[in-house]
This record gives structure tokens, C-alpha cells and sequence, in this order.
């Protein structure tokens, strides 16, 4: 596939406010009457998917109707527990046969990392919108084709980015893209958590394609991007020591990186796997505003110059879920910020910071 600019690559697959037409989009299976639902299937039944069941459980616009996985056994459990017909169950061998299943409409990928390209584009193949987990894949060039895919099949392509519909993550974005204490100059955002199997699939790079980052630290550049509502241009970052040299002998144990932004403002911020962190704080010309716990499950806790914030908890999964849901069933496009392209410019910021960490220079992102 060629190079592509930004711009041009946004306009090659339909996307953004460049896009002089949108694609085609098929029409769920139960649009009749008044309880539209969309009908999704998890493909991958790990720890994460069962957050997604139990979202699916009280979601209003979007129901479980199927599953995909390579254990029989598990397959079994969730045909019996959530009351799942045999025909609407796959494994990765016949997966395919989706393409004759009206009752599916939408292939959830909560699959390990370096499988996402894969399933996307085979759901896509079989006429399935597409939500996938993030990191969208390995490489940003693996994003374009998965968007490539969806847009010749004139299927959706979602991000599953919990935190765009989460209140407190909701707030920090306000504060700082309408610049509520003025223009922010400073992001400090760390996640991380201490793991110690050394069987967990996202220590192993064949399947994660990376360590920390990718788990956890795309959610500091997605708060960093949002928070600014500009894309960075610019980036240097660092390993940390590894500690344990038996558990991470093919991923990084701890990496942190530094952002610039078009603006002017620097967004400084780790990932890790050997101790716990939470946060985010942003520092602007006249005040600042912060959350602890910021970016995990929750529940959150935040405050301002203006004093503590209170918002509701909500179930991340069953809202982000619903709202996606929501687009689809009303045949509309998705908006920038929860499709495809979001996770593909994601993407080359992980990638380039790698780049950086691994050089040692200052990387250019474009």
C-alpha cells in the first residue's frame, strides 16, 4: 500500500470532514418495531469479554446474540449462560460462515492484539460491522487496511474506547478544548499495574506486540489528544530498567515518552507493568484540573481550581456499547473520534514512540 499523508489517507477511505460521500452501510437484522436491538457477537471470550457480557446484559440498543471462540469448553458456558442458540456459536475455523447468519449484525474483536487485522477484515468479508479493542493493531499500516476492508464491505468500523462516553473523561475534554482555564501547556498521564504471570498473552510480543504501551498507554496519548483536541507532531520516550528479566524478556517492563503538541503544550506521561498508577493532570495558564483514578474502570475521582468534580458512575461497556449501537441502528456514519481512523491515529503515535525509545532521537509523527 502507498504512503499516504493525513489528510489523503483520510479522504482515500471515506473519512473525516474531507469526504465528499459515505460509504453504504447494511441494515441490521431487527430494525421492525420498537425494541431495535443490534445483535452483537464477542469474538474472543477472555477476561475483558466478560465486562462486555455483562454491559450487553443491561444495554438498551444492542444485545448479545452470538459468540466466537477456539475452547469448547468455554463455548459451552456462555451457550448455556446467556441462552445462545448453537447456530449463532463459532469458532476460528468456520467463522466465516457468518456471512449467512442474519441474526449477527456486528463482530465485537476482543481477541490478543496481533489478531485484530485478521478478524476485523474477516468480519468485514462476512458482511459484519466491526468493534475492536484497542490497540486497533500492530502497526498503523495494519489500521489502513482494516479500514480499507470495512469500506469496501460498507461496514462500520468501531473503536472500543470506553472513556469517550465516561463523564469524568467527558469533563477533562471540555476544560481543556474549551479552554476553561485557559490553554493548557502541560499533561501528566500515567496508568499502570503490577503483573506477575508469566503465561498473561500480553507479555509475549508475538501476540501483544508490545508491552505496557500498548495495553495501557494508549489510553494516556488518547487522554493527551482529547484533552488538547490537537494531534501531536512530535515525540521522545525512554525503557525503563527491567527489574524482572525473567517476565520481561520479550516486552518492555516500564516506558515513558514526552508528546508535543502544535500548540505548545507537552504531554509527559509512563505505562507500566510493575507498580500501580492512575492519573491525569493537566496544568493550564490559569488553573488546573485533574482525575485519580483517571483512565481505568473507575470509579473515578476528580477536582479542578474550581473545586471536586461529581459526576455519576456509569458501566463503561454497556454505555459505550449502547451509543455505537445507536449510530448504526439509525444507518448513520460514525463520528471520527469513535471509528476506525481515531484507532489508526492512535496507532502511529505508539509506533513512533517506540521509534523513539528504541533510537534514542526525537520522531517526527505525520
Amino acid at each position: 500500500m502507498k504512503n499516504f499523508s493525513r489528510r489523503s489517507f483520510l479522504q482515500q477511505v471515506g473519512m473525516g470532514a474531507a469526504a465528499a460521500t459515505l460509504p453504504s452501510f447494511i441494515t441490521p437484522s431487527n430494525m421492525s418495531g420498537e425494541e431495535k436491538k443490534l445483535n452483537i457477537a464477542l469474538c474472543g471470550l477472555g477476561r475483558y469479554a466478560g465486562y462486555l457480557a455483562e454491559g450487553l446484559e443491561v444495554a438498551k440498543h444492542c444485545r448479545l446474540a452470538g459468540i466466537v471462540t477456539g475452547t469448547a469448553s468455554k463455548a459451552v458456558e456462555w451457550k448455556k449462560r446467556y441462552n445462545l442458540p448453537d447456530k449463532n456459536c463459532y469458532n476460528y475455523q468456520n467463522f466465516d460462515e457468518l456471512i449467512h447468519n442474519k441474526d449477527i449484525d456486528l463482530v465485537y474483536v476482543v481477541l490478543p492484539n496481533s489478531m485484530h487485522k485478521e478478524y476485523t477484515i474477516r468480519a468485514a468479508k462476512a458482511g459484519k460491522h466491526v468493534i475492536v479493542e484497542k490497540p486497533m493493531a500492530i502497526t498503523a499500516k495494519d489500521c489502513e487496511e482494516m479500514m480499507e476492508a470495512c469500506k469496501a464491505a460498507g461496514v462500520q468500523l468501531a473503536m472500543g474506547y470506553r472513556l469517550h462516553f465516561e463523564p469524568y473523561n467527558m469533563e477533562i475534554k471540555r476544560l481543556g478544548q474549551e479552554k476553561v482555564f485557559g490553554q493548557v501547556k502541560l499533561i501528566e498521564s500515567s496508568l499502570g499495574y503490577r503483573t506477575s504471570d508469566p503465561d498473561e498473552w500480553r507479555l509475549h510480543k508475538a501476540l501483544s506486540g508490545g508491552g505496557p504501551l500498548m495495553n495501557l498507554g494508549i489510553y494516556s496519548v488518547q487522554c493527551s489528544r482529547y484533552v488538547l483536541g490537537e494531534e501531536p507532531v512530535a515525540v521522545t520516550a525512554q525503557f525503563g530498567p527491567v527489574t524482572n528479566k525473567k517476565l520481561f524478556r520479550e516486552v518492555e517492563e516500564l516506558i515513558t515518552w514526552q508528546l508535543e503538541f502544535p500548540g505548545g503544550a507537552v504531554a509527559t506521561s509512563s505505562s507500566t507493568y510493575n507498580c500501580q498508577i492512575d492519573r491525569v493532570y493537566a496544568g493550564a495558564e490559569n488553573g488546573f484540573f485533574e482525575l485519580s483514578p483517571a483512565i481505568s474502570y473507575g470509579p473515578f475521582k476528580g477536582r479542578s481550581s474550581r473545586g471536586e468534580m461529581n459526576f455519576p458512575v456509569i458501566n463503561q461497556q454497556q454505555t459505550q456499547m449502547d451509543e455505537i449501537a445507536k449510530v448504526i441502528l439509525a444507518g448513520k456514519p460514525l463520528p471520527d473520534h469513535i471509528a476506525g481512523v481515531e484507532g489508526w491515529k492512535d496507532m502511529k503515535v505508539l509506533n513512533a514512540i517506540y521509534e523513539a525509545a528504541e533510537t534514542g532521537r526525537k520522531v517526527m509523527i505525520v
